[in-house]
């Protein structure tokens, strides 16, 4: 999926199947690139999140403002990490319980 942004393209690090018993999760990834942006896709259920935190392997964490709503088969908008390039160590993810039939799957990708 090379778009938008010249020159970067998207590497997948993880996922998590959401199943309406917690309302947070979260995505370790392994250590290696370091990422300028990140991106949530999601299927088999719309899922709305509230709160997201990445996790810097340096010890830092940033707060991102990501109050959206991602349908089934869609997916956020590219998510800029502030300050320059970092590992991440985790993303930690907060959603609001939906009726859910089917247990959603959020993929996390990051932007090299």
């Amino acid at each position: 999926d090379h778009g938008d942004h010249g020159g970067g393209h998207w590497v997948f690090l993880g996922d998590r199947h959401v199943d309406g018993k917690a309302d947070r999760d979260n995505i370790e990834i392994k250590p290696g690139d370091k990422f300028r942006a990140i991106q949530f896709r999601v299927d088999g259920g719309r899922v709305q999140f509230t709160r997201v935190i990445v996790h810097f392997r340096n010890g830092t964490r940033e707060e991102l403002d990501v109050r959206t709503n991602i349908p089934s088969g869609g997916r956020s908008g590219s998510i800029d990490l502030p300050g320059q390039r970092r590992s991440i160590q985790s993303v930690e993810m907060w959603y609001n319980k939906m009726n859910w039939r089917t247990r959603p799957r959020i993929e996390l990708y990051g932007m090299l």
